[in-house]
């Protein structure tokens, strides 16, 4: 769950006595308290932070070039990881 940015420590989140329920109810009423970006693939679902973990539930090998928002190359043009 998002802390920065959002109004996590105004509604008290941080409270060890909510149940999972209401963190729920509460990331659906404020979307912005979910962690992004969520991926799904035949291998499972991962919040794919940093971006490359991306590449661990991928169903086939990245064939191309990845980088990364800021940048930074992950896989070069053939496929070959970098990091």
């Amino acid at each position: 769950m998002r802390e920065k940015g959002t109004p996590y420590a105004e509604l008290g989140l941080s409270e060890s006595s909510l149940s999972d329920e209401q963190l729920i109810d509460a990331m659906m009423e404020h979307p912005i308290l979910i962690n992004r970006p969520l991926v799904v693939t035949p291998l499972g679902v991962r919040l794919c932070r940093p971006s490359e973990v991306v590449l661990d539930i991928l169903p086939a090998q990245q064939k191309g070039s990845f980088m990364k928002e800021d940048g930074q190359q992950v896989v070069d043009s053939e496929g070959r990881s970098l990091v």
